[in-house]
């Protein structure tokens, strides 16, 4: 008799398991199957667009960002959902993972700005590697644009790491977004000096193969100053050979001038003594 109630007492706990069982497994092995076939997905859609941000010619550094970004953010709404496919509650969970991001979002508030900027300059393009660029009182020649920061190399070889944040936010001068470059070089004469020839000097300085025919070079009078008269050439060159000119007109404008009789004056100032005598 034992034995048959023990019996009888295990088919009937089984008639409450089995339909359990069979609930929640074909919600695990259903939750599971989800799990698989959506990371694989979310890992080939992720891939997919790192390729098709590649085709529009984006930066490296933006096509791995980008493809990272969106394969984190689909795999935590991925499990998200999975959880909620299994019965656990979900409401509670996104809110501990909003509270969770409200507190390190507080907590790297300076981090989240580089961040941010990064993103900025990588989609915006402000400027690229290898351009020359001027901001935040730092001028030098971009290495690397990393999600953080940016790398510049400066005239004289050091190395400058710039948070993106203020980088972003601030005023850029990028010298070699545009093919050409104006150059202005002033060169001051002395007051009794005959202007036209120290205009042809300059001219003739501009005929050199590094200078652009179109806008043509022009020399001005630009300034009376107090011990000179200041006369200005203005000619356009490519960006690659701004510097070059430039030395090139230090270097022979003062040769050049001197040659024509054309001084150069130095501020001066005349000063008069007066002496007072003793009056007995």
């Amino acid at each position: 008799m034992d034995l048959n109630a023990e019996v009888d007492q295990l088919v009937r706990q089984s008639q409450a398991w089995v339909p359990l069982i069979m609930e929640y497994g074909s919600r695990v092995c259903l939750a599971l199957l989800t799990l698989a076939i959506g990371w694989w997905v979310i890992n080939k859609v992720s891939a997919r667009l790192g390729k098709l941000v590649g085709l529009r010619n984006a930066d490296l550094a933006l096509q791995g960002f980008i493809s990272t970004l969106a394969n984190i953010i689909l795999k935590i709404l991925l499990f998200v959902s999975v959880a909620s496919m299994i019965g656990i509650e979900t409401t509670s969970f996104v809110a501990a993972i909003g509270a969770a991001g409200l507190a390190i979002g507080l907590a790297l508030q300076g981090s989240l700005a580089n961040f941010a900027g990064g993103v900025l300059i990588l989609m915006f393009r402000p400027f690229r590697i290898g351009d020359w660029i001027e901001a935040q009182g730092v001028s030098g020649t971009v290495d690397s644009i990393q999600i953080f920061h940016t790398v510049l190399r400066t005239g004289d070889n050091k190395t400058v790491i710039m948070p993106n944040g203020s980088l972003s936010n601030g005023i850029i001068t990028n010298t070699n977004r545009q093919p050409t470059r104006k150059v202005v070089f002033d060169v001051g004469v002395d007051y009794e000096a005959d202007l036209q020839k120290a205009r042809n000097v300059l001219l003739e300085l501009a005929q050199d193969p590094r200078v652009l025919a179109d806008p043509a070079p022009q020399a001005v009078i630009s300034t009376l100053g107090d011990s000179s008269i200041t006369v200005s050439l203005r000619i356009w060159t490519k960006t690659s050979d701004y510097w070059d000119v430039m030395f090139m007109l230090n270097e022979h404008a003062r040769d050049r001038l001197k040659a024509e009789g054309i001084d150069i004056p130095f501020p001066q100032r005349v000063i008069r003594v007066v002496q007072e005598t003793a009056t007995q």
